[in-house]
């Protein structure tokens, strides 16, 4: 059946070797429509992003790239503005017909870490070809933090889909009359646009702004460090701010958003004509998030938002992104937020689990 292939699917992928590891993986690695990915032992600073290209893999062009090779055991830190490819524990022997997309993971994103996968014979980022049979790595440029790492900390997640699952314009407003994905009159075009909130219902605090010049973020450690030893707040009480460029914020969605149980979403860029700007690199939305089946009653979507090279002026409600709605192959055994470890169910604007809630 064609779609994103559900929890219980991954499990089976995994019995069969199409997913496997030298290490178990364990029952919590996987999500509704993922599977998250697991840093390995073995991690090298490189002095230039790349892909491995066809013919080529990536421990190949490693020696074009190296500077040096780092044992994480022990725990590494990857200085902010620096390049480093991490080996995933994760290898893959897919079948003919299925082919996967990585992401990075919401906390991943908060933080600010570029963090893609690469793969033998690659020509982009976060795609791995149907049938692919080899070894995933992980590229990470922390961008605002430097961060602590070890062997099986979970940054990337990966989605699998057998065929074409994607909605297109007409099937997404039938879905939306059925279930309302957002409250009020939806923005269709390519997917589900969503704007920016600059005008909360209480208060004037509209997002934050990550400090140039900070400490080490160890990523194991949750509910630990004080929000403004890393981040400035963001109060407006004209529904506007201006972005400046290389700097990084973290705002939020004026949308409540819904994703139904046979459905599974992802976080795509609007278009580039409409700002200097970036949103989210964590872009993956599971089965449930939000949904009343799952508990919620709608999630806003926190926006990762980088400025780039001129200010630009954000105004409350501006479209700043889409969500891509993607069928299920089947339903999830569980969905987010239901029976399982959600840290962002009913969110509203939240930094990464590290930091101490205000």
């Amino acid at each position: 059946m064609q779609g994103v292939l559900p929890s219980q699917t991954l499990r089976e992928m995994i019995a069969r070797g199409e997913i496997a590891s030298d290490t178990p993986i364990p029952a919590e690695q996987i999500q509704p429509a993922s599977l998250d990915l697991r840093l390995g032992r073995r991690a090298w600073r490189v002095r230039a992003s790349f892909l491995a290209g066809k013919g080529r893999r990536v421990a190949d062009r490693l020696a074009d790239f190296e500077m040096h090779e780092m044992a994480l055991d022990g725990g590494t830190v990857l200085e902010k503005g620096c390049v480093y490819v991490v080996e995933l524990m994760e290898r893959l022997a897919l079948p003919e017909g299925l082919q996967a997309v990585a992401n990075a993971k919401s906390s991943t994103g908060r933080l600010d870490l570029l963090t893609r996968v690469i793969a033998d014979n690659g020509t982009e980022f976060d795609r791995v070809p149907d049938g692919y049979q080899g070894p995933l790595y992980a590229e990470i440029c922390p961008r605002s933090f430097s961060v602590l790492v070890r062997p099986g900390q979970r940054l990337n997640q990966i989605r699998f889909r057998r065929g074409h699952a994607v909605l297109d314009d007409a099937a997404l407003r039938d879905l939306h009359t059925r279930e309302v994905l957002v409250p009020g009159e939806p923005v269709i075009s390519q997917g589900l646009g969503f704007s920016v909130d600059l005008k909360p219902a209480s208060g004037s605090l509209v997002g934050y702004r990550a400090k140039p010049h900070t400490g080490v973020i160890d990523l194991d450690r949750i509910d630990a460090y004080p929000p403004r030893d890393f981040w400035e707040e963001l109060h407006t009480e004209t529904g506007q701010i201006i972005l400046d460029p290389g700097a990084f914020y973290i705002l939020v969605s004026r949308e409540a958003v819904h994703i139904p149980p046979d459905y599974a979403a992802e976080m795509a860029p609007y278009l580039a004509m409409v700002g200097e700007f970036r949103v989210h690199y964590a872009g993956f939305f599971d089965p449930g998030f939000g949904h009343a089946a799952a508990g919620g009653t709608g999630a806003r979507g926190v926006l990762e938002v980088r400025c780039h090279e001129a200010p630009f002026a954000l105004e409350h409600g501006q479209i700043v992104g889409r969500l891509v709605y993607e069928r299920m192959a089947e339903r999830p055994e569980r969905l987010y937020g239901a029976d399982i470890a959600s840290n962002y169910q009913g969110q509203g604007l939240k930094l990464a689990k590290h930091f101490k809630a205000a």
